[in-house]
């Protein structure tokens, strides 16, 4: 069996008061199980920035943006183009009436996904952008 190590956290009452009520509806059994499965996504999605730059990855980049921010949308597939190496496909989808979301799936070394990944979040228009990998 594995050896359990137990520890304190603190949080703000609020923060609690939502992360109760979230896993409450889900129906944890425990602060505990829910604390780990927390811990557990949190280490996995920062994990692969820790690696080595030349570990193999295969993941999706997630963002929101504007459409109508001008040029735009030539700038985010000029990045994609420019990188065809390591995304391997997208996916646009509108979800209202100005903003667009794109799922752009990437293949390569972790570095190179980094650089893409800040590559589009830094353009004016793009909102969220979020990357998530894993190692293959």
């Amino acid at each position: 069996m594995t050896k359990i190590t137990r520890i304190g956290v603190t949080f703000p009452p609020e923060l609690l008061q939502d992360f109760d009520s979230i896993i409450g509806k889900m129906g944890y059994e425990s602060r505990s199980k829910a604390i780990q499965d927390a811990v557990r996504l949190f280490v996995s999605e920062r994990k692969w920035l820790q690696q080595e730059p030349k570990t193999e990855h295969t993941g999706v980049i997630l963002m929101v943006y504007d459409h109508d921010v001008r040029g735009l949308e030539s700038g985010l597939t000029d990045v994609q183009h420019h990188h065809t190496d390591i995304v391997t496909s997208t996916l646009h989808i509108h979800i209202g009436e100005r903003d667009c979301l794109e799922a752009i799936a990437v293949k390569g070394k972790a570095s190179e996904i980094r650089h893409v990944s800040d590559e589009l979040a830094t353009k004016r228009g793009v909102k969220i952008l979020k990357t998530v990998v894993v190692t293959v």
